[in-house]
């Protein structure tokens, strides 16, 4: 237990550097975008779920959190807002990037989730009739201050995000390295990626739950092989961060949030299973 403990620190700290760089650059990047992405994704007009799923894919502080006061307030469609929970994969690239994965890779990763998310909003908007009620709820940037430090400077936001992860990163690596140590790993592969039908009905609720946690458990079980691709797809297009907790509370609506909550689940399973039956890998 001695060796997993050091190995588990090693593993986790030789992420630490990588892991700053990658939250300073995307900081930046949305200090500097995140005005003109609410301008673009408020005027795209039928083509929301296409503009959505594209921005969606480029991890922003509370974008999700945005589409759900966009959308309460009915300025974009359904098929807009589940193309943007879909595509939307919280701390899913950050992690990506400092784990060794080819580039490649991680672009066929992003595009996957945004054509998806895409073609999900396309055929919600296509098929469900949109409602032009206006409801009376004031449009207001919601900051998730747990992991989104949004009036601070972009370094210590980054210090700040970046040892909140890495907290994750390391009890997800003991935990996977413990369980590797008492079960063997050939019995925790099969215990996790055999089934094709159970791992996207698990890893889709897990990334249901409205916190960054979520994301990283998904995307550290992948990156260390516990995960086939298809239940991770699954887990990650229904891991839209707090957007569906922001929307449970500003729409009163709950049997519409409901739906909506089933209507993001339901299509997360029916792709994992999918990939899953298919062998997909990247």
């Amino acid at each position: 237990m001695v060796e997993v403990i050091i190995d588990t620190l090693i593993d986790s700290l030789k992420l630490l550097p990588f892991l700053f760089v990658v939250y300073l650059i995307m900081e930046f990047l949305e200090h500097k975008s995140s005005q003109r992405t609410e301008k673009l994704i408020k005027s795209s007009g039928k083509f929301g779920p296409i503009v959505g799923s594209v921005l969606g894919a480029f991890p922003q502080c509370g974008f999700s959190v945005m589409a759900s006061n966009l959308y309460v307030v009915r300025i974009i469609s359904l098929g807009t807002l589940i193309a943007i929970y879909l595509s939307t994969s919280d701390e899913m690239l950050p992690i990506l990037l400092t784990s060794g994965m080819s580039g490649i890779k991680i672009i066929k990763f992003i595009l996957i989730k945004i054509v998806i998310g895409m073609l999900a909003g396309l055929i919600i908007d296509l098929f469900i009739s949109k409602k032009n009620k206006k409801l009376k709820t004031e449009i207001s940037k919601i900051c998730d201050h747990e992991h989104c430090h949004c009036d601070e400077n972009i370094w210590l936001s980054s210090l700040k995000h970046t040892l909140s992860i890495f907290s994750f990163i390391l009890i997800i690596n003991f935990i996977m390295n413990a369980a590797i140590f008492m079960l063997g790993e050939d019995k925790l592969s099969s215990l996790l990626i055999q089934n094709n039908f159970i791992g996207p009905v698990v890893s889709s609720l897990i990334g249901l739950i409205p916190n960054c946690a979520s994301s990283v458990i998904i995307t550290e079980l992948f990156v260390n092989g516990a995960l086939t691709f298809g239940s991770t797809l699954a887990g990650l297009l229904s891991a839209s961060g707090i957007g569906i907790l922001v929307l449970f509370k500003l729409n009163k609506n709950y049997k519409e949030n409901f739906k909506i909550l089933f209507l993001v689940y339901i299509i997360s399973v029916v792709v994992g299973v999918v990939f899953n039956l298919l062998n997909f890998v990247i």
